[in-house]
């Protein structure tokens, strides 16, 4: 049987392509098609680059033609969908940054990241729903209704990254660009039963910067060899973001190959790593069937010979200190004009907003000598330990008109992120995460293990979630193959 386009990794798709038997502009047809069906029930995108994708598949179809396997030499992702989340600027095609401030605007370049995306030849089909400027880890804004999770209509995909993870896990591209501030593509990821990667801060850069330095871009894709090769080629120092560091990808020879065949090799030498694991960072305590699930894949990393050791959280929840530095920096956002823009915030961000106006100068600076403090006992730790692992979330998807769980988690004085410490301990910190499905909880709803490396031990990483998912194959377990149907009123 031929393989399903719709869930194909990059080396399949490669395949496909170079024996004839699917086109670029078939394939990317056929995402539109995809599209069409899931977009009414996922509410996934805010806008959709159809003309621009279609023309730029047959430019795809032309090349391949003209250059057969040598097209792959420089374009390692020829003819391939993706989509961007729409707080990163596209040239052309509207950015709306999930704000009903940013309805209409379109940005005249497009960010480091997509320019570099474009280059290796991917077909950019569309920009993903995001809560208002990414303010908070679900999927609601006021320009359309929430995003809503494959699995499970009535639930949230989580965010910010919504619309990158909801499409992405029913087959809509072969990936998705993310951002992640406090768990933005980690979170949706752990929800969808898709990959979401967070490299190291810098690795890829992210343009306009992200002030707060807690903000990292990365990919959200169904294989880690996927997320592996869209991190690859966005990877690389641009002077917009002084963070950024390394020299952009080469898309040479080593790229034409089989873009799954670095790290298959680095997962096979991967052997006697030291892993903490972490079963719970504190409040609120993973639910059980999220637990087992985590737990089950960090047993499976052990069989392979793994030192596994369980320890109790290792830092004091920096939860206060997060609420504090993003709820300074939105304020700086609106330092000029809240009260024009007011009434066309997202509620809960304006209270954000006008919480941020009040702090000190003494509080923002004892928020970032608490970050400083955490970064040196992480630091730390990955002396003593390879790797950690831990739940991705603990807390199942709720309803997707919420911005957090029912029962919220007192840690500070608004608590919008305070459900997630899994996830936002490590932007504080700056450190390589990624989640990787791990199996189902007993409701039926996926379960990610997140896996955190030492900075800049990023194919470390990468290396061990291919080995989870050798051992927790999910390759075949998808929220459903064909339309799906709401209840009727």
């Amino acid at each position: 049987m031929a393989p399903d386009p719709r869930f194909a990794d990059i080396r399949t798709l490669r395949a496909l392509y170079a024996d004839g038997s699917l086109l670029p502009s078939e394939h990317v047809a056929a995402t539109f098609e995809l599209l069409a069906q899931w977009e009414p029930y996922l509410g996934a995108f805010l806008t959709l680059a159809r003309e621009r994708a279609g023309a730029e598949a047959e430019a795809a179809d032309r090349l391949l033609h003209r250059l057969g396997a040598a097209a792959w030499r420089e374009r390692p992702l020829l003819g391939m969908p993706v989509s961007v989340k729409d707080l990163t600027p596209t040239e052309g095609l509207r950015t709306t940054r999930g704000s009903l401030l940013h309805a209409d605007t379109v940005p005249e370049r497009d960010a480091p990241a997509v320019a570099r995306l474009r280059a290796a030849g991917a077909v950019v089909i569309g920009k993903t729903n995001t809560t208002e400027g990414g303010w908070s880890a679900a999927s609601v804004n006021r320009l359309q209704g929430p995003t809503r999770n494959p699995w499970d209509l009535s639930r949230t995909p989580g965010g910010s990254s919504a619309g990158a993870a909801a499409s992405v896990a029913v087959g809509i591209g072969v990936g998705a660009t993310g951002t992640d501030g406090a768990g933005s593509i980690r979170i949706p990821a752990a929800f969808c039963g898709v990959v979401g990667f967070k490299p190291s801060l810098g690795r890829i850069p992210y343009v306009p910067q992200s002030p707060e330095e807690l903000s990292h871009l990365g990919p959200l894709t169904r294989t880690v060899a996927d997320a592996a090769l869209l991190t690859q080629v966005m990877s690389g120092h641009d002077p917009g973001d002084p963070l950024s560091f390394g020299l952009p990808a080469h898309l040479g020879a080593g790229a034409a190959g089989d873009p799954a065949a670095d790290l298959e090799a680095a997962a096979g030498r991967l052997t006697g790593l030291r892993i903490g694991w972490i079963p719970s960072l504190g409040a609120p305590a993973p639910e059980p069937g999220i637990a087992a699930a985590a737990r089950r894949a960090v047993e499976a990393l052990a069989a392979r010979g793994h030192t596994v050791e369980e320890i109790d959280p290792p830092f004091e929840d920096p939860y206060p200190a997060l609420e504090v530095i993003l709820a300074a920096w939105e304020a700086a956002a609106h330092a000029d004009d809240l009260d024009a823009v007011a009434d066309r915030l997202d509620p809960g961000r304006l209270e954000v907003v006008r919480y941020g106006r009040g702090l000190s100068a003494a509080r923002l600076a004892q928020a970032y000598e608490a970050r400083s403090r955490l970064r040196a006992r992480a630091q730390a730790l990955m002396e003593r330990y390879d790797l950690l692992a831990l739940p991705t979330v603990a807390v199942a998807p709720f309803a997707a008109e919420r911005h957090g769980p029912a029962a919220p988690v007192r840690k500070g004085a608004l608590n919008w992120l305070a459900w997630a410490p899994e996830a936002y301990t490590f932007n504080l910190t700056g450190q390589p995460a990624v989640s990787v499905p791990a199996g189902l909880a007993p409701d039926g709803l996926p379960v990610g293990l997140q896996l955190v490396g030492a900075r800049h031990a990023d194919p470390t990483v990468l290396a061990a979630a291919r080995q989870v998912e050798q051992d927790r194959p999910w390759h075949h377990w998808y929220p459903a193959l064909t339309t799906p149907r709401l209840e009727e009123d």
